[in-house]
């Protein structure tokens, strides 16, 4: 039986890493550029970029959006103040009200979790089901919205996480990303991030606050369009103030 790539989460508790430029992944045309990913919605599009660091959960991405794949599929789970979750292939001719969360492409990408890429608002993400390596979806995926984290709350979560994983140790910088930008902490270490929204933030939050029924399927499909093309890392930067370390 098929297991749902669920987030994995306690949900009580719901409440820049910059790619190594010297990196070259397969097929990619050279330091100087960078694949810039566009997904539109009905909220508007989003632009993304994906880490090197990751190279590959960025290898896969790139073949799939290259491919069309997700075009016309939805964004099948979404929850205010978490994440917004795409990808499912079964969703493409999914019936109003039919559960989502089980489509797959036949193979899973083997984790890239890196203690710098962490879950801030707009990260992107790999979601996967419950294995012990962690290993990513093929395809699925999801978009932090989270929130914004008190001094107090964000300590008292940083106890928990070293309680589970005491080798993990979060950042000056880290914290304070989560107490102005936000995000969600929790899934720190046990997710795979591999890239970010360097422009459209607000999409997401415009998704996130969808109706949604008992499932967290939103009640009115949100459909997804997906290109990319690889454009000059100084354009990139120029036009959307995304800086490349």
């Amino acid at each position: 039986m098929k297991k749902a790539f669920w987030l994995l989460l306690f949900l009580p508790f719901l409440s820049k890493a910059h790619a190594d430029n010297n990196a070259r992944g397969p097929g990619k045309p050279g330091k100087k550029k960078d694949y810039l990913v566009t997904l539109e919605t009905p909220y508007g599009p989003m632009q993304l970029v994906l880490y090197d660091q990751t190279p590959k959960h960025k290898e896969n991405f790139i073949k799939l959006v290259d491919r069309r794949f997700y075009d016309s599929l939805l964004f099948h789970r979404v929850i205010q103040n978490f994440m917004i979750q795409g990808g499912d292939p079964n969703s493409k001719q999914a019936r109003p009200g039919e559960p989502l969360g089980n489509g797959d492409v036949g193979y899973t990408v083997p984790a890239e979790i890196l203690p710098n890429l962490f879950h801030k608002k707009g990260s992107l993400a790999a979601a996967r089901d419950n294995n012990p390596a962690k290993a990513s979806s093929g395809c699925q995926f999801y978009i932090v919205q989270g929130r914004v984290w008190p001094d107090d709350e964000l300590q008292k979560q940083i106890e928990r996480s070293r309680s589970r994983a005491p080798e993990r140790v979060m950042t000056d910088a880290q914290k304070q990303t989560y107490k102005t930008l936000g995000g969600s902490p929790h899934l720190d270490g046990s997710y795979t991030v591999f890239g970010e929204v360097i422009h459209g933030l607000a999409v997401v939050d415009s998704i996130a606050q969808q109706p949604r029924d008992p499932k967290d399927r939103p009640t009115a499909d949100v459909r997804m369009r997906m290109t990319g093309a690889w454009v000059k890392k100084k354009k990139i930067t120029k036009q959307y103030g995304y800086q490349y370390l």
